[in-house]
């Protein structure tokens, strides 16, 4: 072979070496890139998301207001913290993927509020949480799920930011405005379409790993020497030294001469210069990501957004200093924007370098100054919970301060002492009443639940355990073709004593529906009053509501009952009063007055079959010493705002009673039954005093809510203020917040009061029988329940306790169609 050909051979052989080792290292580098990607997305995804919102202080005559600069400086002072925490190895990984952490202004695809939101690794929550407390003592820091500012149906882009000059030369800083920066960028936002657009600002940053300082130092070395900042820089720069010493020797003494001047000469333009880089250099710096992102239905809109979101950085442009610019990212690299948006990725592409001076203007939580609409505030203010928190009863929320959450448990002895709920609608009230409801049927408690609504009733079924559904008494008077019997004129004939309380009762119900100060006066309560003690004087002859109008008007039913009375004032006032009586006060006339208050419900097709039975089918001392389920659903909708109230208010004087019977047994044996009722204004009279006052030795136990003060009487008002122990308020209107301050604050002022947000309140409970110093309580959401069971337990209650109508109309009719 050929000397020429072993060459040629050998040359091959190499040659295929060297592409197998080019291959080789670019497979490596495949694989170590795809292992690094899937590594930071690992990390990205331990990043926790946490929701910062700041209340806004309304500031009072004689308060001062911060000025801008001083505010900012704090900013500063926080991000100053922030590069020292890498120390403290938030920023350190033992891997090549460097931690960030991340700022956020968003406005979600769904809404208009603007969020302010901070990403951070999960092992460095607490650590920021505090840091952030540290600055903005009242903010409300809490983890939360990721959001989306993406319409899925329309077209979204982005931009990432760079400096167009040097780094080492500073943009402007907040030092140099006169107003807050930030308010440019969030106006933009306020633009947004409620649906359909969203828009974020993100920060991604870690301090950064040049040596800014040495650099700038340099950099001011060469421009005392009379170098201009462009010449500066290239005189020390590594690779303008290799160039120059290669061309140094072809290079004429005139040309090196106009690279140095002779005698140093600094412009003024140098001095500015150089005292922007002296400030920079020396406060902590930062290597950053700016990204801007849009969507909106089409690319036009989405565009625009994005554009005016780049303006809003102009205003960062210092004059012979640096700006910030953006790059609209295109095809490959908007996906690229995309993901590391999505993952929260540092992308060393994008890095631009900032100080902790730059980066206050740019972001920070919103100031007072910031007045652009919809900014997410805390309406909320966090306050701490008692040293002695109950850690057993049931559970009525959760109070959190300064990131730290504690269950919020009402004790049992504390709860016989009452419970009181206001709020406006839709602000949580009924959700709470339900999470108490589900709990204290899974513990086996005695329940009664009265709901004006419907709804509530209808849910609370579907908590209900298979093992307590034969507990479940479901009053519905909706259900015609069962109705259940309340005869609100039945009484325990060992207590004969309830005949005066039950007569007392239903004049206070009536005087609730008719105010009878107004329409009654002393004659209708004389009348009525007779009227209801003759008919239960004998039960045999009929004992409901249909026979006061009988006994008032059929002289001879009359005198039928009057032959069973025994009590001789009902029968003086009927032999030697009413029969004799004439004039405006005469029986003829006092009967269509007083029967005409009772015709409402007596012709009321889903009223009567209930109050018409002689014998009601629900035992309420049997409810009470069984710990049944009773379950009242008095939908208004059905039955008329009268029958309703009417039914609600027996039901809670039944109750009262059934639980003052249990006098004859000994106190530790009495069950505590816990009866809800919601807007209870409707459906209770002024006993509702003596059943906060005296209800708790027979371990009645109430839970009442509605919606605001002026509903109540002012009797009621004295008794729940002056008897219940625990109290809670949902957000409530500013007249109701005058009023309540005195039980809520000095914790709570009447702004708080007022601006409180959904399913958070303001909480004076009870421990250990003493009252504490308010504070705040967020309730938890409504666990979902079984709605198949629902059915089920319908089906069981009404054929236990319901009765057919057929059979209840004619006994009806037969009843009053019997001579006497």
């Amino acid at each position: 072979m050929s000397h020429e050909v072993i060459l040629n051979s050998i040359g091959l052989i190499n040659l295929i070496y060297l592409i197998a080792a080019v291959v080789t290292v670019l497979i490596i580098f495949i694989i170590l890139s795809k292992v690094q990607k899937k590594q930071v997305i690992h990390k990205s995804l331990d990043l926790k998301l946490l929701l910062v919102t700041i209340p806004k202080e309304e500031l009072s005559k004689d308060q001062q207001k911060q000025p801008l600069q001083e505010f900012l400086k704090v900013v500063e002072q926080f991000y100053n913290s922030l590069s020292y925490l890498k120390s403290k190895g938030i920023f350190q990984s033992a891997f090549s993927y460097k931690p960030s952490i991340v700022f956020e202004i968003a406005v979600h695809r769904l809404g208009e509020e603007i969020y302010f939101y901070v990403a951070v690794p999960s092992k460095s929550v607490e650590t920021v949480e505090k840091l952030i407390l540290g600055f903005w003592p009242k903010a409300q820091i809490q983890q939360t799920i990721d959001y989306n500012i993406f319409n899925p149906l329309g077209e979204s882009v982005g931009s990432y930011a760079y400096l167009p000059k040097h780094y080492i030369l500073p943009i402007k800083t907040y030092e140099e405005f006169g107003a807050d920066p930030m308010s440019a960028i969030t106006s933009v936002f306020t633009k947004l379409k409620k649906e359909g657009e969203g828009a974020a600002m993100q920060i991604v940053l870690r301090p950064t790993s040049k040596d800014i300082k040495s650099f700038a130092h340099k950099v001011i070395r060469k421009m005392e020497e009379g170098y201009s900042f462009e010449n500066a820089l290239n005189k020390i720069s590594e690779f303008t030294r290799a160039v120059e010493s290669v061309s140094q020797a072809v290079k004429s003494k005139e040309e090196k001469e106009k690279l140095q001047p002779k005698e140093p000469q600094k412009t003024p333009t140098d001095e500015k210069i150089i005292k922007a880089i002296t400030e920079k250099a020396a406060r902590p710096n930062f290597d950053v990501n700016i990204r801007l992102l849009a969507s909106a239905k089409d690319k036009e809109r989405a565009e625009e957004i994005l554009s005016q979101l780049e303006s809003a950085f102009d205003q960062f442009s210092a004059m012979d200093l640096n700006q910030i610019k953006f790059k609209k990212a295109k095809r490959k690299r908007l996906e690229d924007l995309f993901f590391n948006f999505s993952f929260r990725i540092f992308d060393p592409r994008e890095t631009i370098t900032l100080s902790s001076t730059e980066l206050a203007g740019i972001f920070h939580f919103p100031s007072p100054d910031l007045l652009t609409p919809y900014i997410k505030w805390l309406r909320t203010k966090e306050t701490p919970p008692p040293p002695n928190l109950p850690t057993s009863g049931i559970r009525i929320g959760r109070n959190v301060y300064r990131g730290e959450e504690k269950p919020v448990y009402l004790q049992t002895d504390d709860r016989r002492r009452h419970f009181y709920i206001i709020g406006q609608t839709g602000t949580g009230k009924s959700a709470l009443l339900y999470e108490m409801v589900r709990q204290d049927i899974e513990e086996g408690h005695g329940v009664c639940l009265i709901d004006p609504h419907g709804d509530l009733a209808e849910k609370v079924l579907s908590v209900v355990p298979e093992n307590r559904i034969e507990d479940v008494i479901y009053f519905d008077p909706g259900d015609v073709e069962m109705p259940i019997g309340l005869n609100m004129l039945e009484y325990d004939p060992k207590y004969p004593v309830y005949k005066t309380f039950i007569v007392n009762e239903l004049i206070e119900i009536f005087d609730k529906l008719y105010d009878l100060k107004q329409t009654g006066g002393p004659m209708f309560e004389q009348y009525m009053r007779n009227a209801l003690l003759l008919v239960m004087e004998h039960p045999q002859s009929g004992n409901t509501l249909l026979e006061v109008p009988r006994v008032l008007s059929d002289e001879e039913f009359r005198h039928y009952k009057l032959s069973k009375c025994k009590n001789i004032v009902v029968k003086n006032f009927w032999e030697k009063e009413a029969e004799r009586a004439g004039g405006e006060s005469a029986l003829a006339n006092m009967v269509p007055y007083i029967t005409s208050k009772m015709n409402i419900f007596i012709a009321n097709d889903y009223v009567r079959p209930i109050i018409a039975q002689q014998r009601s089918t629900i035992n309420f001392r049997e409810v009470l010493d069984t710990s049944k389920i009773f379950i009242v659903n008095l939908s208004k909708g059905k039955l008329g705002d009268i029958n309703s109230y009417l039914l609600g208010m027996v039901i809670v004087g039944k109750l009262l009673m059934a639980a003052f019977s249990r006098i004859d047994l000994p106190e530790e044996q009495r069950k505590d039954f816990y009866l809800y009722i919601d807007e209870f204004q409707n459906i209770t009279t002024n006993t509702i005093a003596t059943i906060l006052s005296e209800a708790r030795k027979y371990k009645l136990n109430l839970t009442v809510a509605h919606q605001f003060i002026g509903q109540l009487t002012e009797d009621i008002q004295k008794a729940v203020f002056g008897n219940v122990g625990s109290k809670l308020a949902f957000r409530v209107g500013p007249d109701d917040a005058k009023y309540l301050v005195s039980e809520f604050g000095p914790v709570f002022t009447e702004d708080d009061l007022v601006n409180i947000e959904n399913y958070n309140a303001a909480c004076k409970m009870l421990i250990n029988g003493e009252p504490t110093k308010p504070f705040s309580i967020k309730t938890y959401p409504p666990q979902p329940g079984n709605s198949e069971i629902v059915g089920r337990i319908k089906t069981f209650s009404r054929q236990t306790y319901g009765r057919p109508l057929e059979v209840v109309e004619m006994e009806i009719y037969k009843r009053l169609s019997k001579a006497f």
